[in-house]
C-alpha cells in the first residue's frame, strides 16, 4: 500500500514538474497569458503574448494559443495581421488555421486591408490585415483560441537578420464584434 501511494505521489510530482508553467504559457498560475476583451469589445491577440509551440520538423503545425475572456457574447469577425514587404502577394506557403472550441477557420490569407505607418511594424514592412471568417460566442466566459501556421514564430526564436530576410510573418489575431 505504501509503495502504491509513493508511486502515485512520484508520478504526480513528475507530471507537475514537467509542465511548462513559465509566464506567458497557457495554464500559468498568474493568468499572465489571459487576454481581456477591450471596452470597445475588440479582442487583440498579439503573437508576442501567446503560448507558442514550434515543430522544427513540420513548421506548418507551429501553434500560438491564448486564453481569452469574453464579456459580451455574439458573433465576432476574425482577422489576422501580418508584417509583409509585398501587400499584393502575402506569400503564405500554407493555409492559416484558427480554432475556437469545435469551430475552425482555414484560409489562405489575402491582403484585405493595408495599414500604413502601423506601430507594430517598421520599414520595409507594412501591416496587412486578412479576413478569416467569424466565430460565435454564445455566452460570456474564458475561451481558448489557437492559430496554426508556419508563420507562427515566437519572439525568442526570431533573429533580427532572419526577420529582415523574411517577406512575411504573422503578428496577431484580432476579433471585432459584428454589427447587431
Amino acid at each position: 500500500m505504501k509503495r502504491t501511494v509513493l508511486t502515485c505521489a512520484g508520478l504526480i510530482a513528475v507530471f507537475l514538474l514537467s509542465c511548462n508553467n513559465k509566464p506567458g504559457r497557457l495554464g500559468d498560475a498568474n493568468g499572465e497569458n489571459t487576454i481581456l476583451q477591450q471596452g470597445d469589445e475588440t479582442i487583440s491577440l498579439n503573437l508576442d503574448k501567446a503560448a507558442c509551440y514550434i515543430d522544427k520538423e513540420d513548421p506548418s503545425s507551429n501553434t500560438a494559443e491564448w486564453n481569452v475572456i469574453i464579456n459580451k457574447p455574439g458573433r465576432y469577425k476574425v482577422w489576422i495581421s501580418s508584417a509583409t514587404k509585398d501587400t499584393i502577394d502575402l506569400d503564405y506557403s500554407n493555409a492559416v488555421k484558427v480554432h475556437f472550441l469545435d469551430s475552425r477557420l482555414e484560409v489562405d490569407p489575402v491582403c484585405d486591408k493595408v495599414i500604413k505607418n502601423s506601430g507594430e511594424v517598421s520599414f520595409p514592412f507594412y501591416r496587412a490585415d486578412s479576413y478569416m471568417g467569424s466565430f460565435y460566442f454564445s455566452e460570456p466566459g474564458e475561451y481558448n483560441i489557437q492559430v496554426i501556421s508556419d508563420k507562427v514564430i515566437p519572439k525568442e526564436a526570431r533573429a533580427a537578420e532572419a526577420y529582415l530576410s523574411e517577406n512575411i510573418r504573422l503578428i496577431s489575431v484580432f476579433l471585432t464584434p459584428m454589427s447587431r
